[in-house]
């Protein structure tokens, strides 16, 4: 089962490459993303046996990212489906400030949006750090030809910032897997094999020095593709520059697994007993990343890029919870699968807003509730849900993390928890709010338009599960967050 949850979506994106016809290409991404995602939805019911000694095996922590993958995968293949047939009967159109919204190869987007899927699978699924590490290098080979679909000079400079500094970022990661190599060193016999469960198991033996100077390099190297502050300088540009529907799947799915790199390693130290030292570090790290997007948030006049600061925002509440420990280990897991909707949604929601504008500066859009009031209200309730308002999931998770850091004495986290909190809600509320409200700018009225199911259906879906998340955590999801937690430590 592990092998198909692979090799599914890399077999398909290799058809895609030489489908010549668009609805046979369409309908292969629909039934490829369908069919991982009920094989996902398999390995809740049976394990699925480890493969290859052990190097392919699906634990907790690795099953809760590989289902926010598929489920997110799942509805931005149905939103990609609509805008791909709407580009296809578009040609060069300008999209406001000069941009050209000129047709790549519509083969070539999908095929790498199926080999994405592939790539952030093995993620999930890989227990060797070696193989973590070439599988999160994929995510990003996989997602440059994605970035660069505009062809424009802005989508060509963000490409090359995401590749050049997520390169220097994963070659630290790089060198953290021989630092733990030496780690794992033995004088009275064999290394200890590089196996997350291996690693685990034997952790007493683990030099502790070079297993500390291991864990620094992974938060930094896994933490620039993570877009922690201050590693996060490819994020907002590349997901401004690329489709809304590829910042959905980079925001929701791709920080994760980076993110689950961090855990890997966070997960041996805690083991070894030096899981502090490791915490330390990421409340430094989530204190920081979430200071740098309210800095960035206010004032922001690219609403797509006011998005993007909010993922590192929250990218930082994903490390300060598990930098906290304990209970907040778990909020910050739960906190995973709210974000991770939110997102989604508010970045598809922002393609319809950007399809119907023609513009991503905040000033030149005004009454999108009038204009487009599907996507408009949409728009509203992703500002409450990403900024921890009642009844959303997020509100859930990020109260347990501040609980959690009052009651293990940390009182000055908690303050400056809720205080980065209210600036961003502050700077976020002003733009959204702006946007959503008022009359359209423009001497000739905007007619209200009827909004594409394609549109809508996958940012409600996505809106729908975030609410549903805040209300009632279903007992099977809350088990499996609860050994995800205990196995971080």
């Amino acid at each position: 089962m592990i092998l198909s949850l692979v090799l599914l979506p890399m077999l398909a994106g290799t058809i895609a490459f030489v489908l010549r016809a668009h609805r046979p290409r369409r309908a292969l991404l629909l039934a490829a993303a369908a069919g991982h995602t009920a094989l996902t939805a398999a390995t809740w019911v049976h394990d699925p046996t480890p493969v290859g000694g052990g190097w392919l095996a699906l634990d907790a922590v690795g099953r809760l990212v590989l289902s926010i993958t598929t489920v997110l995968f799942l509805a931005c293949a149905v939103y990609a489906a609509g805008y791909l047939r709407r580009e296809g009967e578009e040609t060069h159109r300008d999209f406001g400030e000069g941009l050209l919204f000129d047709n790549a190869p519509e083969a070539t987007f999908t095929a790498c949006l199926l080999l994405f899927l592939a790539s952030m699978t093995l993620v999930s699924v890989s227990q060797r750090f070696g193989l973590l590490w070439v599988a999160i290098e994929a995510t990003t080979l996989a997602s440059a030809p994605l970035i660069y679909f505009h062809r424009h000079h802005r989508s060509l400079e963000a490409t090359w910032k995401y590749l050049l500094i997520c390169s220097v970022g994963i070659a630290m990661a790089l060198l953290g897997n021989f630092f733990l190599a030496v780690a794992a060193e033995r004088p009275d016999g064999p290394p200890i094999p590089l196996l997350v469960h291996d690693l685990v198991g034997a952790a007493a033996s683990l030099d502790p020095t070079w297993l500390r100077a291991a864990l620094i390099l992974f938060l930094v190297g896994y933490g620039t593709k993570m877009g922690l502050a201050p590693l996060h300088t490819w994020l907002p540009d590349a997901h401004s520059e690329a489709p809304s529907v590829v910042s959905a799947l980079l925001s929701g799915a791709l920080l994760n697994c980076a993110f689950l790199g961090i855990l890997r390693a966070q997960q041996v130290c805690a083991a070894a007993g030096i899981a502090e030292f490791g915490r330390q570090l990421l409340v430094g790290f989530g204190i920081l990343s979430m200071l740098v997007a309210a800095v960035f948030i206010a004032g922001q006049r690219d609403y797509k890029r006011m998005l993007a600061y909010s993922s590192v925002e929250h990218m930082g509440i994903l490390a300060l919870g598990v930098g906290i420990g304990g209970a907040a280990t778990f909020g910050a897991l739960l906190h995973a699968i709210g974000h991770s909707l939110t997102k989604a949604m508010m970045f598809l929601v922002a393609g319809n807003i950007l399809a119907e504008y023609r513009s991503k500066s905040t000033a030149e859009v005004r009454g999108v509730l009038q204009v487009l009031p599907a996507s408009g209200s949409l728009w509203m309730l992703g500002l409450f849900a990403i900024c921890g308002s009642p009844p959303f999931g997020p509100f859930l998770s990020e109260l347990t993390i501040l609980r959690a850091a009052l009651d293990q004495g940390h009182p000055w986290i908690a303050g400056a928890f809720l205080a980065l909190l209210a600036v961003i809600f502050v700077g976020m509320a002003t733009i959204v709010l702006g946007m959503a409200q008022g009359d359209p700018l423009g001497a000739t009225p905007r007619a209200r338009r009827r909004e594409s199911a394609w549109a809508i259906v996958p940012a409600a879906f996505f809106a729908a599960g975030v609410l549903g998340l805040g209300l009632y955590v279903p007992p099977p999801l809350r088990a499996a967050l609860e050994h995800a937690a205990e196995i971080l430590g």
